[in-house]
């Protein structure tokens, strides 16, 4: 490896949305207490169908434990055939490359105490094995990040309030960074504010309820409502809507995560069943679910926008592109507050994540603390991740 202090990273990065692997080339550099960051190339490749679908198995509850096995090799092979093809087209060299960071597939994530079974213990498990990826690519590959978290009492997420504070925080005015993937997520940083300060956490769920209800809607030609447009023929049932904003998560007190295990599939099938029995037509729940993510995440940040003096407002992620739910979650904020595309920070909505992960992998590697106890709750600063070399 060359000089610690300048590193180009690849940041790898899959989502709730199972769809593909996002790879993020970045250049890093401290100087002093500030870290200076170039986005030298982006890609995002998709999976087959088929890898899809076995993916699909696996993150539900219920899955075997030899799949997930396997899928955690597999899924390093994949991930190593994305970072191969990221930096061919990228133009740089093997040799350039010092680091590959990558979160993995999250399968489960269970990060609370259960008071029930004594031997239960908080958990979070991410595949797409490292050692894997060091070896067909030939690069130093540092990945797991969130175990150490909930080793130190965390909950292993929300790990991008970290990368937000370091990339993102203002002398001059306060912001929210939200993110709109599978779940919805906020970062509060005040003006001027200290590490301490920072507020962040999951607000509920983003897109993950909205596509499995497009998909079904569509008979499995869509996975996603493109621009809101579905939605947007639809009508919001009110009441049933009210009823839905009375899951317990909403009320919960930060630092609070969640995942597919409390908004994912199961969810979804039972929120569906139950619509029909209302008579909700297809369209309006799709409305609906959409309404729902726009009033959970508006709701919260609503709460920080009176208290914390914020007046910006950035979002990445899927989300940003569905114009309907942007034009519901713009309803539900005072007038003066801005809202923008984290491109407006010089970030391309899609590849944040990946940047974030390659920033972790780049302060990991570096032996520097990467959490954020006030987001995750842990009860110090460690140094997360896992090195293959």
């Amino acid at each position: 490896m060359g000089n610690n202090n300048r590193m180009l990273v690849c940041g790898v990065m899959s989502g709730t949305s199972l769809d593909g692997v996002d790879v993020a080339i970045v250049e890093f550099e401290m100087k002093n207490e500030d870290i200076l960051f170039n986005l030298k190339f982006f890609t995002t490749v998709p999976y087959s169908d088929e890898l899809t679908e076995r993916l699909q198995a696996i993150v539900q509850p219920t899955s075997e434990s030899p799949e997930i096995s396997s899928m955690n090799m597999l899924l390093g092979e994949t991930f190593a055939e994305a970072v191969n093809q990221a930096i061919e087209e990228s133009e740089l060299s093997k040799e350039e490359i010092d680091l590959i960071s990558s979160h993995g597939q999250t399968i489960f994530h269970d990060p609370v105490q259960s008071e029930k079974d004594p031997l239960h213990r908080p958990n979070t498990l991410q595949i797409g094995d490292i050692s894997v990826i060091a070896e067909l690519t030939g690069i130093t590959t540092m990945g797991d990040f969130r175990t150490r978290d909930i080793a130190v009492g965390g909950q292993g997420a929300p790990l991008v309030p970290f990368a937000d504070f370091k990339l993102f925080r203002s002398d001059d005015v306060g912001r929210i960074l939200v993110n709109i993937g599978g779940i919805s997520n906020l970062t509060r940083l005040m003006k001027s504010c200290s590490l301490e300060e920072v507020i962040a956490y999951d607000t509920g769920p983003g897109n993950m309820l909205i596509d499995a209800f497009v998909n079904w809607h569509t008979r499995g030609e869509q996975t996603f409502d493109e621009d809101g447009k579905l939605a947007e023929k639809g009508q919001v049932h009110e009441e049933w809507l009210n009823q839905l904003l009375n899951h317990p998560y909403y009320s919960k007190v930060p630092p609070k995560s969640t995942g597919r295990e409390q908004f994912g599939m199961d969810y979804a099938k039972s929120m569906w069943y139950e619509a029909e029995k209302l008579g909700i037509s297809e369209v309006d729940r799709i409305s609906t679910a959409t309404a729902l993510t726009a009033y959970t995440l508006g709701s919260s940040l609503r709460n920080h926008v009176e208290k914390d003096g914020v007046s910006e407002i950035y979002i990445s992620g899927g989300g940003w592109r569905n114009q309907y739910l942007m034009k519901i979650l713009k309803e539900q904020l005072p007038e003066h507050i801005t809202m923008e595309s984290t491109e407006s920070l010089g970030i391309d909505s899609d590849a944040k994540e990946g940047i974030v992960f390659a920033l972790l992998g780049y302060l990991g590697i570096n032996k520097i603390t990467n959490n954020l106890p006030a987001a995750t709750g842990a009860n110090k600063n460690v140094v997360m991740g896992k090195i293959a070399w």
